[in-house]
């Protein structure tokens, strides 16, 4: 349960607190700026829009940064900036200055977003490296559901003061991370190219074309945080709170199981499959949530809770093999930028997710849910050729990171 003294723990230890923070901000944010703040509902949703294309298009440029500068400083330097960020939303009184406020933040986000994957690449040997991320997510899917937890009380309290205070807790955390890493060691920075782009993973083909792939395959999150609730409540006859089920299924079992999940993906190859196995659990999953509508309501439930165990094994792998073909593929000198392009596809899936989502799985019903599925096990078999692809590139022009010789 407990990672071994040293950066991993460090790791850990500041991943739980800013994760705690981050489930009381996603829970409340939405809601502090319609009832405190003032803005409609649409200006909501562009606000956020915004500073998450701001945060996607800074991703693969904030990584660059890191392997210049040194990833973790850009970490700590992230940190802050969000500290300092999330402090001054109490300042915020419309939807410009939410967005001088929200801008900034993004760009924080997309620092240290990337400047971690540059840590663990750094700061980590390379066979513990998808570990420490199955570790990562195990912990900040427990921070997560704790800030949301507490996040509660203060929407249901539903005052501006309990907002700012919701707020001021978010603030707090980012400052404790901040604190826990000032413990681990500085990573150095990647030398300079002499010559070459400097932003090369936003040149490598093959490796764009699995962003692509991989963040068309992250749209199965708003499946399951979109979809799902919306086809429950609108197409079937399942209890409501069997939503509320469902989602601690999930949390828990990545909370479990999602280190057990990501051994064999250290490699490119188990990676690579891993990719193509959770494609085609996808599929099955959104076949089984497309025959929980007109059948009897113990059937539903029964079909809904298998559909949602296959799929909690589908993020699993997906994300296990996100990482070891994130990080397998990246050059040496170049991790942040490639964690930071990498995180490029999933923020791409997660703006995509409520549209396509809802308009096939809720709007078309049962087709809309098959059809989903089969383009989540084309997109996992296309992996493994595309990485192939890759690496074929990379012997080409270049040396080759550091993983198995053999094929996907």
């Amino acid at each position: 349960m407990l990672p071994e003294p040293g950066p991993v723990r460090l790791l850990a230890g500041a991943t739980l607190i800013n994760t705690f923070g981050n489930g009381v901000s996603m829970a409340s944010v939405a809601l502090f700026l319609t009832r405190s703040v003032g803005l409609s509902v649409r200006e909501t949703g562009l606000a956020l829009t915004v500073t998450a294309l701001v945060c996607l298009v800074s991703s693969a440029p904030m990584g660059y940064v890191a392997d210049r500068r040194g990833p973790r400083g850009v970490l700590l330097a992230g940190l802050l900036v969000l500290c300092a960020g999330s402090a001054a939303l109490v300042t915020v009184q419309d939807f410009w200055t939410y967005l001088l406020v929200g801008v900034p933040m993004a760009v924080g986000d997309a620092a240290q977003r990337a400047a971690k994957g540059a840590v663990i690449a750094g700061a980590v040997p390379a066979d513990r490296r998808v570990y420490t991320r199955a570790y990562l997510r195990s912990v900040t899917n427990a921070g997560i559901a704790a800030g949301a937890a507490v996040a509660g009380i203060g929407l249901a309290v539903d005052t501006r003061q309990a907002y700012l205070t919701l707020i001021a807790i978010d603030a707090v955390t980012y400052a404790g991370a901040a604190l826990v890493l000032r413990r681990l060691a500085p990573v150095p920075a990647a030398p300079k190219r002499q010559d070459g782009p400097r932003l090369v993973a936003l040149r490598d083909r093959p490796f764009l074309a699995f962003v692509v792939l991989d963040g068309l395959m992250a749209t199965h999150f708003g499946l399951f945080e979109v979809a799902l609730p919306l086809w429950i409540a609108h197409r079937t006859d399942a209890p409501r709170w069997l939503i509320a089920v469902l989602f601690g299924i999930n949390t828990t079992a990545v909370v479990l199981f999602q280190v057990r999940a990501a051994r064999g993906t250290e490699e490119l190859p188990g990676a690579a499959r891993a990719s193509r196995r959770a494609g085609l659990a996808l599929f099955a999953a959104c076949g089984l949530f497309a025959l929980s509508g007109g059948v009897s309501m113990p059937v539903t439930v029964a079909l809904l809770v298998l559909g949602s165990m296959v799929h909690v094994a589908a993020e699993l792998w997906h994300s296990a093999a996100g990482w070891g073909i994130s990080f397998g593929l990246a050059p040496p000198d170049a991790h942040g930028q490639y964690q930071g392009a990498y995180a490029m596809g999933m923020q791409l899936g997660q703006m995509l997710a409520p549209f396509v989502v809802t308009t096939l799985a809720v709007g078309w019903g049962a087709p809309g849910w098959l059809l989903l599925g089969a383009a989540f096990a084309v997109l996992g078999s296309l992996v493994p050729p595309v990485v192939a692809w890759a690496r074929a590139s990379a012997a080409a022009h270049g040396p080759t990171p550091a993983v198995s010789s053999r094929t996907p």
